[in-house]
């Protein structure tokens, strides 16, 4: 890449009022970069013809994202059309056989039929369930709960339908849920009795409702003008769920709607938990377990075209020794008898689906830095590797086999819906038409390798901003993923390296040891050792870019989020070669995480007990060596965040302050594990450029107006 003569040094301040990128980038200017157009979810009808996704934008007050679903050609032909325009926004679209498209809103309708939490008096509205008919014309809510619908579910064949909602056990229908929410409301209880483990998950306290299924069968056709829908009934399929568990979400229904098999939560042990697979009959909500693996978690099933067979994943459960491993599973729905499917493919196989006809399977799985799609015959074999870049998510398979869809994205590309031919492999698919596309990037994207301490390659993407050369060399962020088990390898909002770019950043995205799609091996490098090879990795990773002309290694920062903010706290205590640290929603104390985050059981599993095994404690925790930090930190942490709680960022802020560290703390009263709204997000990228800035670049530390 050559310099761009009239364009400062990339750090180098830029005039007042100027930004160091060019004008038009919205990644040089916070308030529109929030405003660009997300698109999420893909849904195909059944007949291959159209395909909807949802589309993420500010609303007028520009204080929040809503939600709208748009239409996109598959063919590639048309522009994208918007669907739906509410200020609730809409979202989970699902098509009916009879080409009208399902969808779950909070928006007002009046004339909705039990209106309850809907209607425009509504304190709480709750979503229902809408129906945008095939041949056009307004939506109308078909069915509310009290609880809202939080999912839906539609047989391919015969349109008939399961709803998901929360409901409060041992209420036997609709109206008894409601009067029991009611009275709680009315006295002013808010309290929650738990009775099993665990109780909060992500940014949510479990209970006192749990998710239940209903049995809705076919809607009603639509009513003529003027005249009120007949009522529609749910049947509990689940009347025995119950908090902290529930029913879930990881359900499908056979094409003919005669069956659902969903995921089942089971006590694992005294305070785990673990998936098992259970069929039920949705004419009598009669339930059988179809695979119950005590050593793995059975997730992920879908059934065959013609209903005979499920495909699953089975992902064994890690132990102290080693990691978890996942594989896909056949199983013949009468018999429940199971055969592997994948069977030596050193990959973590997810989101699988049949084929159209039923004779092989596509799912995807991390491999190299890239989120691919696979095939693999349905009664085994190697699996072939569709894709040839990438992250691909939301796969939909044409019930013709025509075709196969998803949405496709990169480091350097947003989302988008993509065509792929169901056999051909190296594929790089244009995008469709659709409403998220983006003008240039301000800046370029390379691949590049390291060799860790013992020989590993070590795989990294480098985004260099524009103007990077020898003769303006490009200071360096070395951004850490979270997980720990997975890789950058997609476009991120939350965690944008193009926002760094624009103001003249090059930022590091490496895959070290416990990153996933680089085979068990390199997995297991790292596993209950958070301390040794990942941070090895990273450290081999920057090495090698800092020996380019294009990088300064004199100016360097380091940050993370989750287990990146862990490893940022690990490097603080480890070496000094950074300018600064930013650590967000971060591990600190090891023993006092494991025992308060939402899963304990899931993470003791790795690191052991603590009274019992405290070694992999002592010997990883980056409280411990807090004596030696000497960069500037700024901690960041949302009160909301269940998964990482915020008792961690207390403890390191006050060890920080203690001890003379510079440091800061940019807390968030109402975020959770992430930033969620605009106004925030703005604020979080405010305060990590003006610190970055600061320490790295040599400015003088300005404080963000709205703080």
């Amino acid at each position: 890449m050559t310099a761009v003569p009239d364009r400062p040094e990339p750090g180098a301040a830029p005039p007042e009022g100027a930004s160091s990128a060019p004008p038009a980038s919205p990644f040089a200017d916070l308030a529109s970069f929030v405003a660009l157009p997300r698109v999420t979810g893909l849904a195909l009808s059944a007949d291959g013809r159209r395909l909807a996704v949802s589309v993420q934008t500010l609303d007028p007050e520009r204080t929040k994202w809503q939600s709208a679903l748009w239409e996109v050609d598959p063919e590639g032909r048309r522009p994208a059309r918007r669907l739906t325009r509410s200020a609730p926004g809409e979202s989970a679209p699902v098509w009916a056989p009879d080409g009208s498209l399902l969808f779950t809103s909070a928006r007002p309708d009046p004339a909705v039929r039990g209106g309850s939490g809907t209607g425009e008096g509504a304190e709480d509205p709750k979503p229902a369930l809408w129906n945008l008919p095939a041949q056009g014309g307004e939506a109308h809510a078909v069915l509310t709960h009290p609880g809202g619908i939080g999912g839906v579910a539609v047989a391919a064949d015969t349109g008939e339908v399961v709803v998901r909602a929360s409901a409060v056990p041992g209420a036997a229908d609709v109206e008894a849920d409601a009067a029991r929410r009611t009275r709680r409301k009315e006295a002013g209880v808010t309290a929650i009795l738990h009775e099993a483990y665990p109780v909060r998950h992500w940014d949510a306290d479990l209970g006192p409702t749990a998710p239940h299924l209903f049995w809705v069968g076919r809607l009603p056709a639509d009513a003529p003008a003027g005249t009120e829908p007949p009522p529609v009934e749910l049947r509990d399929l689940t009347p025995d769920a119950a908090p902290p568990d529930g029913a879930g979400d990881d359900l499908d229904l056979s094409p003919d709607g005669r069956l659902l098999v969903r995921s089942e939560t089971v006590p694992d042990g005294p305070a785990g938990r673990r998936n098992r697979l259970v069929l039920l009959q949705t004419a009598t909500g009669q339930a059988r377990v179809l695979v119950d693996d005590p050593l793995a978690d059975v997730h992920s099933a879908r059934f065959s075209p013609d209903g005979a067979a499920v495909v699953c994943v089975r992902e064994a459960m890690s132990t102290y020794d080693e990691p978890p491993d996942y594989t896909l599973l056949h199983v013949d729905v009468a018999t429940g008898a199971v055969r592997e499917l994948t069977a030596g493919f050193d990959r973590w196989p997810s989101a699988p689906q049949f084929s159209a006809d039923g004779a092989a399977v596509y799912f995807l799985a991390d491999d190299d830095g890239r989120h691919a799609v696979f095939r693999v015959p349905a009664d085994g074999g190697t699996p072939v590797r569709l894709t040839a870049d990438g992250a691909h998510s939301d796969l939909q398979v044409a019930r013709d086999g025509s075709a196969l869809y998803a949405l496709r994205s990169a480091v350097d590309e947003p989302p988008a819906p993509v065509r792929l031919d169901p056999e051909a492999t190296g594929q790089h698919p244009e995008p469709l038409p659709n409403p998220g596309s983006l003008g240039a990037l301000p800046g370029t994207l390379q691949e590049v390798e390291a060799t860790a301490a013992d020989g590993s390659r070590v795989q990294s993407w480098l985004v260099l901003p524009e103007g990077a050369s020898a003769e303006h060399p490009a200071p360096l962020l070395l951004w850490i993923h979270g997980g720990p088990l997975m890789s950058w390898n997609s476009w991120s909002w939350r965690w944008c390296p193009w926002v760094m770019a624009a103001r003249g950043y090059a930022v590091l995205l490496p895959n070290p040891a416990l990153s996933q799609g680089f085979g068990q091996d390199f997995v297991r490098r790292g596993w209950g050792q958070w301390g040794e090879a990942p941070y090895t990795d990273l450290m081999a990773a920057v090495d090698a870019v800092e020996r380019r002309a294009d990088v300064d290694a004199t100016r360097t920062a380091a940050m993370g989020g989750s287990f990146g903010g862990y490893m940022a706290n690990w490097v603080a205590t480890q070496t000094d070669r950074f300018r600064a640290i930013v650590t967000h929603a971060s591990l600190w104390d090891l023993d006092s995480f494991t025992g308060t985050t939402d899963a304990a059981y899931y993470w003791e599993k790795e690191w052991g007990d603590p009274l019992a095994r405290p070694k992999r404690y002592e010997q990883n925790s980056p409280h411990r060596f807090a004596d030696a930090i000497r960069t500037p930190i700024l901690v960041i942490h949302g009160d909301r965040d269940y998964r990482v709680p915020i008792g961690e960022a207390l403890r390191l802020w006050y060890d920080l302050q203690k001890r003379g560290v510079e440091s800061k703390f940019l807390y968030f009263p109402d975020e959770n594990h992430w930033v969620l709204t605009p106004g925030n997000a703005r604020i979080w990228y405010e305060t990590v450029l003006s610190f970055l800035a600061e320490h790295v670049l040599g400015r003088e530390w300005q404080r963000p107006e709205l703080l």
